[in-house]
């Protein structure tokens, strides 16, 4: 009885043993295939602020608003991706979520209903920091090249709808002289277009990428704001 019970027992242990591995196995497969299938990601940026507007002097002299060199933003996505077959191109859709700002030197934000615009501070005034913020949720499309020593490129578009924006103005009050710090943040932005689109760029070594992206749109509406635009460069992390 005893010879039988373990002569059946052996193969019936390695019965399962095998299942077990082969589950495992194919668990691994199915992981593996379904993260080839996403990217997600994470990336810092900045922007190069351009059609910058004009100011006059009391001297009649016309001078350009400065914005600051570094204009620090945060992006994060997520991509599915379709590979062409076995081939190393393939196209790329996703979902993401882009913080831009646009700091401005010795200045602030005037906003009204029919128009947004800069106004100089006076120069006895102390301005720390004064931004325009502004969140977008985005759509990108993407045509990626990815080599077997993964190495990859890609050439895209994005198109973006604004979330709510605010400006943020840190330093001595403007209105008046008051040598304490003075701290204000508007959220009711008029003027604003609601969506953003433009054409990206990316390039990369395994998760590390280097990116660009070029705004085809402003980001004030025609006449009521002024007419800038920005072009982004940074760093993104695709680790997934």
């Amino acid at each position: 009885m005893k010879k039988s019970f373990f002569a059946l027992s052996g193969p019936l242990m390695l019965a399962i043993l095998f299942s077990l591995a082969a589950q495992t196995t194919r668990a691994q497969i199915v992981n593996e295939q379904t993260r080839k299938k996403f990217s997600i990601g994470i990336g810092m940026f900045t922007d190069i602020w351009n059609n910058k507007p004009y100011y006059t002097t009391a001297l009649g002299r016309e001078y350009q608003f400065e914005t600051r060199d570094i204009n620090q933003g945060f992006q994060a996505m997520a991509l599915y991706n379709i590979p062409f077959g076995k081939s190393p191109l393939g196209f790329s859709i996703g979902l993401g979520f882009r913080a831009e700002n646009l700091y401005i030197k010795d200045a602030y934000f005037k906003n009204t209903k029919d128009s947004t615009y800069m106004v100089l501070a006076p120069d006895t005034i102390n301005v720390r920091r004064s931004k325009l913020a502004m969140l977008y949720l985005e759509l990108p499309v993407e045509f990626y090249f990815k080599s077997k020593l993964k190495i990859v490129a890609a050439v895209g578009f994005k198109i973006a709808y604004m979330l709510p924006a605010h400006t943020k103005y840190v330093g001595e009050n403007y209105n008046y002289y008051d040598p304490i710090e003075y701290r204000v943040k508007f959220r009711e932005i008029q003027n604003l277009e609601s969506f953003s689109y433009g054409p990206t760029l990316r390039f990369g070594y395994r998760w590390i990428h280097v990116f660009g992206y070029y705004s085809l749109s402003k980001i004030f509406t025609k006449d009521k704001g002024p007419d800038m635009y920005p072009i982004s460069v940074g760093l993104l992390l695709l680790p997934y």
